[in-house]
């Protein structure tokens, strides 16, 4: 599956503000001021990976917003189609150790960021676009969210859905209703096993992440990633089920982001003319480079480090059938 499309990346979605601690979350701690979410880190490791990348997002109109519109300039975002508004940060506090054990703290109900509605669209950008990456926090965070994720989804040739399933947000029926309503328009859909596709699509971990994969092509989409954590990424489509095994992290400080980092880079790779197989090979080799930063944006692997990664470490894949 080659999308072979000019026009780029859209990301839509929330951008937060990050204030994350090495000590957990008590009073008199120091935090780090940095900015994340979801879209925020797919869109940077998007453009890192070689794609034009576009954020499209609500953003207060502040000092703090200009702060973090510079941010993802920094990191190669083109901010053109963000819509700046009146009204409050979204934020999270987090306290991470390399192991993974980590606390979040949201403040986001009635932020700007959250408010983002189908009226914030550009519906020629996203029709034009080779690629339109949306998650299903994206979705979950308002009703308007959700309504513009959905219409995003209609407008887009070539759509990729993370359901990215956040129990603070929705429930697993919720998450999984809008799943099956957004698979049938999704090129690709790239859950995390097992939690995640047993929560949403109801499979038994036992059967293996290929059994997910398929129910994901059941559902309607044309392909599935289904990530498996140190196992790797299980890969479905017409052409049959490969494993693309993954690869190791030469230091872990901070898991943050990963997953959001390996959808931003397939969705940039697919972009720029990679089959699913090769994009999951970047997106595989992009993660395991995220987690030697802190935060969601803290390290961006840039296309050659990733390609460096890929030569040290990669191994064959594995057609599963």
């Amino acid at each position: 599956m080659v999308t072979g499309q000019r026009g780029g990346v859209v990301v839509l979605g929330e951008v937060l503000v990050e204030l994350s601690t090495e000590e957990p979350l008590e009073r008199g701690v120091f935090l780090r001021l940095d900015f994340s979410g979801d879209a925020l880190n797919a869109a940077a490791a998007a453009a890192a990976a070689g794609a034009e990348t576009m954020l499209l997002a609500r953003v207060p109109d502040d000092e703090l917003g200009d702060a973090l519109l510079r941010r993802a300039v920094e990191l190669g975002v083109d901010c053109s189609y963000v819509v700046r508004a009146p009204g409050q940060h979204g934020l999270y506090l987090t306290h991470a150790d390399p192991l993974g054990e980590r606390q979040f703290l949201y403040a986001r109900r009635g932020s700007v960021g959250s408010g983002l509605c189908p009226e914030d669209l550009d519906p020629e950008l996203l029709r034009s676009a080779a690629v339109v990456l949306a998650s299903g926090v994206g979705h979950a965070v308002s009703s308007t969210a959700g309504a513009a994720v959905e219409q995003a989804a209609r407008l887009a040739r070539f759509f990729v859905y993370d359901p990215n399933l956040r129990l603070r947000l929705t429930t697993a029926a919720d998450a999984s209703a809008v799943l099956r309503k957004l698979a049938p328009l999704a090129s690709l859909v790239t859950p995390s096993w097992p939690d995640e596709t047993r929560l949403l699509l109801g499979t038994d971990p036992d059967g293996g992440p290929g059994a997910a994969a398929r129910a994901v092509l059941g559902l309607g989409a044309r392909a599935a990633t289904v990530t498996c954590g140190e196992r790797g990424v299980v890969v479905a489509d017409g052409d049959g089920t490969v494993e693309v095994p993954a690869l190791p992290a030469a230091e872990v400080v901070d898991q943050t982001g990963a997953g959001d980092s390996f959808a931003g880079t397939v969705a940039a790779r697919l972009a720029l003319g990679d089959d699913v197989v090769e994009a999951v090979r970047w997106g595989v080799a992009a993660a395991a480079l995220s987690v030697q930063g802190r935060g969601g944006t803290g390290f961006v692997a840039s296309a050659e480090q990733i390609l460096t990664h890929r030569a040290a470490h990669e191994r064959p894949r594995v057609d599963i059938e």
